[in-house]
């Protein structure tokens, strides 16, 4: 595999695991944080963090462009200290983040909802910290489904395109990840070298999605096999 398809992959996975890595922590801490708020504003803000997943990527990209530029809020900070993310590497991360946040929000979130309280107020009667109650309860109640949402993240990052190019462009070696090069590799007539581009795409997608299926396959087959050993327990 030479350097043309090297570079694109490269990146986009560097871009892809960085990304996924902050949407899973901020993620999964806001999706807590809003299965349990239950104030007037929750409509808003949660069509505030839900909003990139119904928008174009190319105003999501727009929006992300007028923050970090030089005449923007973020973008004026950054020069303070001498820096940009504007057409740099890190800017392809925060178009994937912004993109691919949605997913691992409302797939977590609802996994949250789903964890029943009481389970939670009974370990706070023993004297857990809630720190403990969310990494020893309510976590691995909720995990099929932060698990689904991250997954789904990952591959939404990795197929990110729009909002990429606005804020991040296309500079080869830097920022074109792997669907910014297949558009350009169209556009210049390059099929054979964009056809190679999407069969590395689908596989590390489709890689992805059987991973997850498997898991959540084998975990429910381990847990119907302690079922079914409980049932046997209380027969006997």
């Amino acid at each position: 595999m030479t350097d043309t398809y090297l570079s694109p992959l490269w990146i986009s996975l560097r871009t892809v695991i960085v990304a996924t890595a902050i949407t899973f922590f901020i993620g999964v801490a806001v999706a807590r944080w809003m299965s349990r708020y239950s104030g007037k504003l929750k409509s808003v803000i949660d069509g505030i963090f839900i909003l990139p997943l119904v928008l174009p990527p190319t105003v999501v990209g727009y929006g992300l462009l007028l923050l970090f530029g030089k005449h923007g809020p973020l973008g004026k900070l950054l020069l303070l200290i001498g820096t940009t993310v504007v057409f740099s590497w890190p800017a392809t991360v925060i178009a994937a983040v912004v993109v691919a946040f949605p997913l691992m929000y409302m797939t977590s979130r609802g996994a949250f909802e789903q964890v029943e309280s009481t389970i939670e107020d009974a370990a706070r009667t023993l004297g857990a910290s809630e720190w403990r109650i969310f990494w020893s309860v309510t976590m691995p109640l909720a995990w099929p489904g932060v698990a689904a949402g991250t997954v789904l993240a990952f591959a939404r990052a990795l197929g990110e395109f729009g909002a990429t190019l606005m804020l991040a462009g296309n500079i080869q070696g830097k920022t074109a990840t792997i669907p910014i090069a297949i558009y350009f590799d169209i556009q210049a007539g390059d099929t054979s070298h964009a056809l190679v581009l999407v069969a590395i795409v689908l596989a590390i997608s489709f890689a992805s999605l059987f991973a997850l299926a498997y898991w959540k396959s084998r975990t429910s087959l381990s847990k119907s096999r302690i079922s079914h050993r409980e049932e046997v327990d209380q027969d006997a």
